[in-house]
Protein backbone atom coordinates (compact mmCIF):
# COMPACT_ATOMS: atom_id res chain seq x y z
CA UNK A 1 0.00 0.00 0.00
CA UNK A 2 1.27 3.43 -0.89
CA UNK A 3 -1.03 5.15 1.58
CA UNK A 4 -1.70 5.35 5.28
CA UNK A 5 -5.06 5.42 7.00
CA UNK A 6 -5.53 8.11 9.62
CA UNK A 7 -8.04 7.92 12.42
CA UNK A 8 -8.76 11.10 14.36
CA UNK A 9 -5.53 12.11 16.09
CA UNK A 10 -5.31 11.65 19.90
CA UNK A 11 -4.83 15.38 20.59
CA UNK A 12 -7.91 16.20 18.49
CA UNK A 13 -9.88 13.49 20.29
CA UNK A 14 -8.96 15.08 23.62
CA UNK A 15 -10.43 18.35 22.37
CA UNK A 16 -13.56 16.76 20.89
CA UNK A 17 -14.28 14.97 24.16
CA UNK A 18 -14.65 18.40 25.81
CA UNK A 19 -16.04 20.69 23.11
CA UNK A 20 -16.73 19.50 19.59
CA UNK A 21 -16.08 21.36 16.33
CA UNK A 22 -19.58 22.87 16.45
CA UNK A 23 -18.81 24.41 19.85
CA UNK A 24 -21.03 22.03 21.83
CA UNK A 25 -20.42 19.37 24.45
CA UNK A 26 -20.50 15.94 22.83
CA UNK A 27 -23.42 13.62 23.62
CA UNK A 28 -22.54 10.59 25.77
CA UNK A 29 -24.16 7.30 24.76
CA UNK A 30 -23.87 3.84 26.29
CA UNK A 31 -24.19 1.45 23.38
CA UNK A 32 -27.08 -0.98 23.71
CA UNK A 33 -26.43 -2.95 20.54
CA UNK A 34 -23.09 -1.58 19.36
CA UNK A 35 -22.08 -1.40 15.72
CA UNK A 36 -21.35 2.30 15.36
CA UNK A 37 -18.09 3.12 13.53
CA UNK A 38 -15.57 4.57 15.99
CA UNK A 39 -13.23 7.14 14.44
CA UNK A 40 -10.70 6.91 17.26
CA UNK A 41 -9.75 3.26 16.71
CA UNK A 42 -11.40 2.40 13.37
CA UNK A 43 -13.53 -0.44 14.66
CA UNK A 44 -17.21 -0.85 15.49
CA UNK A 45 -18.57 -0.13 18.96
CA UNK A 46 -19.52 -3.02 21.23
CA UNK A 47 -22.59 -3.41 23.44
CA UNK A 48 -22.08 -1.66 26.77
CA UNK A 49 -19.31 0.67 25.57
CA UNK A 50 -19.51 4.36 26.43
CA UNK A 51 -19.09 6.50 23.34
CA UNK A 52 -19.50 10.14 22.45
CA UNK A 53 -21.32 11.59 19.48
CA UNK A 54 -19.47 14.74 18.49
CA UNK A 55 -19.36 17.17 15.59
CA UNK A 56 -16.08 17.00 13.68
CA UNK A 57 -14.63 19.15 10.89
CA UNK A 58 -11.85 17.04 9.31
CA UNK A 59 -10.87 19.57 6.63
CA UNK A 60 -10.64 22.33 9.24
CA UNK A 61 -8.17 20.22 11.21
CA UNK A 62 -6.16 19.34 8.08
CA UNK A 63 -6.12 23.02 7.04
CA UNK A 64 -4.68 24.02 10.41
CA UNK A 65 -1.92 21.46 9.88
CA UNK A 66 -1.11 22.34 6.25
CA UNK A 67 -2.14 25.96 5.74
CA UNK A 68 -4.81 25.01 3.17
CA UNK A 69 -8.11 26.87 2.95
CA UNK A 70 -11.05 24.52 2.31
CA UNK A 71 -13.49 27.45 2.24
CA UNK A 72 -16.98 26.22 1.42
CA UNK A 73 -15.79 22.59 1.34
CA UNK A 74 -15.29 22.55 5.08
CA UNK A 75 -17.96 20.31 6.56
CA UNK A 76 -18.92 19.60 10.13
CA UNK A 77 -20.54 16.26 10.75
CA UNK A 78 -21.23 13.61 13.36
CA UNK A 79 -18.64 11.06 14.51
CA UNK A 80 -18.62 8.44 17.23
CA UNK A 81 -15.52 8.16 19.44
CA UNK A 82 -14.80 6.37 22.69
CA UNK A 83 -15.78 8.42 25.73
CA UNK A 84 -12.36 7.77 27.24
CA UNK A 85 -8.98 7.45 25.49
CA UNK A 86 -8.51 4.07 23.83
CA UNK A 87 -5.68 2.25 22.09
CA UNK A 88 -6.41 4.22 18.96
CA UNK A 89 -5.98 3.20 15.37
CA UNK A 90 -3.25 0.66 16.14
CA UNK A 91 -6.17 -1.71 16.76
CA UNK A 92 -6.75 -1.75 13.01
CA UNK A 93 -5.34 -5.00 11.77
CA UNK A 94 -3.16 -5.12 8.68
CA UNK A 95 -2.32 -2.49 6.11
CA UNK A 96 -4.84 -0.77 3.93
CA UNK A 97 -8.52 -0.10 4.15
CA UNK A 98 -9.96 -0.93 7.61
CA UNK A 99 -12.56 -3.67 7.10
CA UNK A 100 -14.64 -2.44 10.06
CA UNK A 101 -15.28 0.83 8.20
CA UNK A 102 -16.80 -0.91 5.19
CA UNK A 103 -20.49 -0.53 4.50
CA UNK A 104 -23.20 -0.57 1.88
CA UNK A 105 -22.01 2.58 0.09
CA UNK A 106 -19.09 4.88 0.64
CA UNK A 107 -17.91 8.02 -1.07
CA UNK A 108 -14.19 8.60 -1.52
CA UNK A 109 -13.69 12.37 -1.80
CA UNK A 110 -10.38 13.62 -3.09
CA UNK A 111 -9.04 17.05 -2.11
CA UNK A 112 -6.32 19.24 -3.55
CA UNK A 113 -3.53 20.73 -1.44
CA UNK A 114 -5.31 24.12 -1.44
CA UNK A 115 -8.32 22.54 0.33
CA UNK A 116 -10.69 22.42 -2.64
CA UNK A 117 -12.50 19.25 -3.58
CA UNK A 118 -11.20 17.51 -6.68
CA UNK A 119 -13.61 14.61 -7.14
CA UNK A 120 -15.96 12.19 -5.47
CA UNK A 121 -16.20 8.48 -6.15
CA UNK A 122 -19.27 6.50 -5.15
CA UNK A 123 -18.12 3.09 -3.96
CA UNK A 124 -20.77 0.36 -3.82
CA UNK A 125 -20.79 -2.46 -1.27
CA UNK A 126 -18.91 -4.96 -3.42
CA UNK A 127 -15.87 -2.64 -3.19
CA UNK A 128 -16.41 -0.76 0.07
CA UNK A 129 -16.85 -3.97 2.07
CA UNK A 130 -13.83 -5.59 0.39
CA UNK A 131 -10.65 -4.18 1.95
CA UNK A 132 -8.48 -5.33 -1.00
CA UNK A 133 -10.70 -3.65 -3.62
CA UNK A 134 -11.12 -0.50 -1.51
CA UNK A 135 -7.36 -0.33 -0.90
CA UNK A 136 -6.68 -0.65 -4.64
CA UNK A 137 -9.02 2.26 -5.32
CA UNK A 138 -7.36 4.40 -2.64
CA UNK A 139 -3.96 3.58 -4.15
CA UNK A 140 -5.18 4.61 -7.60
CA UNK A 141 -6.72 7.87 -6.34
CA UNK A 142 -3.59 8.85 -4.43
CA UNK A 143 -1.40 8.27 -7.51
CA UNK A 144 -2.90 11.44 -8.99
CA UNK A 145 -0.42 14.24 -8.18
CA UNK A 146 -3.33 16.66 -7.64
CA UNK A 147 -4.70 14.56 -4.75
CA UNK A 148 -3.47 15.65 -1.32
CA UNK A 149 -5.81 13.43 0.67
CA UNK A 150 -8.91 11.27 0.44
CA UNK A 151 -11.80 11.35 2.88
CA UNK A 152 -13.94 8.25 3.15
CA UNK A 153 -17.54 8.93 4.17
CA UNK A 154 -20.72 6.94 4.64
CA UNK A 155 -23.23 7.87 1.95
CA UNK A 156 -26.38 7.37 3.99
CA UNK A 157 -25.45 9.71 6.83
CA UNK A 158 -22.60 11.70 5.26
CA UNK A 159 -20.39 10.83 8.22
CA UNK A 160 -16.63 11.14 7.94
CA UNK A 161 -15.06 7.72 8.55
CA UNK A 162 -11.32 8.24 8.05
CA UNK A 163 -8.65 9.93 5.96
CA UNK A 164 -6.11 8.38 3.61
CA UNK A 165 -2.84 10.09 2.66
CA UNK A 166 0.00 9.03 0.44
CA UNK A 167 2.95 7.41 2.24
CA UNK A 168 5.32 8.93 -0.28
CA UNK A 169 4.69 12.22 1.48
CA UNK A 170 1.77 13.94 3.17
CA UNK A 171 0.62 14.88 -0.30
CA UNK A 172 1.53 17.90 -2.37
CA UNK A 173 2.76 20.98 -0.58
CA UNK A 174 0.05 23.53 0.18
CA UNK A 175 -0.32 26.32 -2.35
Amino acid sequence: MSFEIRAIAPDVLDQLRKIDDAGRSPRRIVEEEGGNPLRCCLRRSRPGEAVLLAAYAPLRRWALETGADPGAYEEVGPVFVHAEPCEGAQLKTGPGYPAAMGGPRRVFRTYRADGSILDGHLVEAHRSEDPVAASALLDALLEDPQVALVHVRAVEFGCFLFEARSRRSDGPAPV
